[in-house]
């Protein structure tokens, strides 16, 4: 395949939908997809599903039934790694951009990201997302993940109007030329495909572009417990991508694990000795005055029924990223010498050479 073309041609631009059970998301998402300022002639739209089983697939069949450029793949895996790996196996674009089913991008996304890849001389580009909730409870844990407090300095989640080379983006636009150099996800990465992704990407010389005028916008988690589920995972599944490509790592994304091991241990501790009580008290101390801060003034002008709950949502946010990635740690203690994982071409071609 070619490169987008940069004598001012547009060029023909894929996107793949890893989606699963976003029946409640699905309509609008596919409203802002379908609603671009591009022309539909150089649009496909491939939806790589897993199975969902509450509706999202009768409205995509019914979006099918006006637009002749949407696609539906069966993801039976049902993880959005394979569903990505499947979506861009059955795409034709020169250009791949990646949008979630829990999403909306804004009417001119796909033209600036073209934009961006023609003129910029950069591989991938993505935009900082607004997160929203509906409720209460989901606007409360949508103020947490904007927040530095809440997730670090992860760039395209707390940056609103400043452009920039980052490491990782998110719902990004790749060249096709691009992925074919760095293959696949890795499908055995339930979460963080992303940033083995563009790690690897990096690693293989590509510059990737947080641009403030690529905008979308992010439904968050309705429950606690579907949060604490989300991170949990984050954390579970970012222990493979540490043992993968250790170098990808950040300092903030260790915090959460010493955090809750530290008062693991103070909590061990407490029966035989009054060091206990210290090694626990004093880090949680601590940690809940910075908490109580950090909800005053991120819950300022929020009211007072979401502003109550963020010192919860941020414990939620620490201590189950903290928890998974100590679980992960036990769980992947053997595999700190694989370093392909399950990316497909990568995978087979290691299989081929142990057999010679």
């Amino acid at each position: 395949m070619n490169s987008p073309d940069t004598s001012g041609a547009q060029p023909r631009v894929s996107l793949i939908m890893p989606v699963r059970n976003e029946a409640d998301f699905i309509g609008r998402c596919l409203d802002a997809v379908v609603g671009q300022e591009y022309p539909a002639g150089l649009l496909e739209i491939i939806i790589a599903d897993g199975m969902s089983d509450d509706g999202t697939r009768e409205i995509i069949g019914r979006y099918q039934q006006r637009h002749s450029n949407i696609f539906l793949v069966d993801n039976p895996e049902r993880i959005a790694a394979t569903a990505l790996n499947r979506a861009i196996r059955r795409s034709s674009g020169e250009i791949i951009i990646r949008v979630d089913g829990h999403c909306e991008i804004a009417p001119d996304y796909v033209r600036k990201c073209v934009a961006h890849l023609q003129k910029n001389g950069v591989d991938g580009v993505g935009g900082p997302i607004t997160t929203v909730g509906q409720t209460p409870v989901a606007q409360a844990i949508a103020a947490a993940m904007s927040s530095k407090f809440g997730v670090g300095d992860s760039g395209f989640r707390v940056l609103k109007d400043e452009t920039r080379f980052v490491d990782t983006i998110a719902f990004p636009a790749y060249t096709r030329d691009l992925i074919e150099r760095a293959g696949l996800y890795d499908e055995e990465l339930v979460r963080n495909q992303d940033d083995e992704y563009n790690y690897r990407l990096r690693s293989s010389g590509a510059r990737l572009l947080l641009a403030a005028d690529v905008r979308s916008t992010y439904y968050s988690r309705s429950s606690l417990r579907s949060l604490w589920r989300q991170y949990f995972q984050y954390g579970f599944w970012k222990v493979r991508v540490m043992q993968k490509l250790p170098g990808q790592m950040q300092l903030r994304q260790f915090v959460p694990p010493l955090f809750v091991g530290t008062l693991l241990a103070g909590v061990a501790m407490m029966p035989f000795s009054f060091l206990g009580m210290i090694v626990f008290g004093i880090p949680f101390g601590l940690y809940l005055a910075a908490n109580l801060i950090a909800s005053i003034m991120t819950g300022a002008g929020l009211g007072w029924r979401v502003a109550g709950l963020l010192p919860i949502v941020f414990a939620i946010l620490h201590m189950s990223y903290g928890a998974g990635f100590l679980t992960g740690l036990f769980r992947f203690v053997n595999r700190w010498g694989d370093r392909v994982g399950r990316v497909p071409e990568r995978r087979e071609l290691q299989a081929s050479l142990e057999t010679k």
